[in-house]
């Protein structure tokens, strides 16, 4: 590996490190409100164990919390149309994972909103490897300590939200994305994207406004008027 190529690795496992810390926090909000919706500490931890996306789960509890278990088919559609972004990361992050059927099926449940992002905003590919492993892995890891500790410390925690936990992993998200918005079509899409999501979301069921807000960056992808050169220039260093 060339000097180059291992100089960005440092900071790709501290950008990982500290969205991991920041997405952890959310797992406590997420146990607390799950038990509130009736589901057993045991449930609860395996929904973090075995599904692993705070959007899903969020959508699944919240639709279990108004509906009772008769609501549970429901509840699992709207954590499915959720889940639907995780394939189109899957497609992104294949070339930076690499080849080999086992590397890509242990990947798999680390491909997430959070290590996508970490890994794409670095600027080499050792970098963004290190950077989705780290962030996939270290989240994983506390997302399921403090899924725990929620669910076992709600009554005392009381109601989450009032603590800000509710906003740590998207100010996190956040953070790590407005470095990249820079040029017109970044902005565009950004904007765009926020503006479907935000209308959206009073009126259709969770997953739709996310999925809707990926339509945008595709639409926008797709009617690129920029020549294919300048387009090219954005994307230098991407895999």
């Amino acid at each position: 590996m060339r000097s180059s190529d291992r100089t960005p690795l440092p900071a790709a496992t501290r950008q990982g490190l500290a969205v991991a810390l920041a997405t952890s926090a959310y797992g406590i909000s997420f146990g607390a409100l799950s038990v509130a919706s009736g589901l057993d500490v045991w449930q609860t931890c395996v929904l973090s164990l075995l599904m692993f996306t705070g959007g899903s789960q969020f959508a699944f509890v919240g639709v279990v919390a108004a509906g009772g278990l008769a609501a549970a088919p429901a509840a699992i559609a709207s954590a499915g149309l959720l889940g639907v972004r995780n394939a189109a990361y899957a497609m992104r992050m294949s070339p930076v994972i690499g080849p080999g059927r086992w590397r890509r099926a242990l990947a798999t449940p680390f491909t997430i909103d959070e290590s996508v992002a970490v890994s794409l905003a670095q600027p080499t590919p050792a970098a963004r490897r290190t950077g989705f492993w780290v962030t996939g892995v270290a989240i994983w890891i506390g997302w399921n300590a403090t899924t725990l500790a929620g669910a076992l410390l709600g009554d005392v925690l009381g109601d989450p939200r009032a603590w800000g936990l509710d906003a740590a992993a998207a100010a996190a998200f956040l953070a790590l994305l407005w470095p990249r918005l820079r040029g017109r079509q970044p902005l565009a899409v950004a904007v765009g994207a926020a503006v479907v999501a935000a209308l959206l979301t009073p009126w259709v069921m969770p997953g739709i406004p996310v999925i809707a807000a990926a339509g945008v960056a595709v639409a926008l992808g797709w009617f690129d008027p920029r020549p294919a050169s300048s387009a090219a220039d954005e994307e230098k260093g991407m895999p």
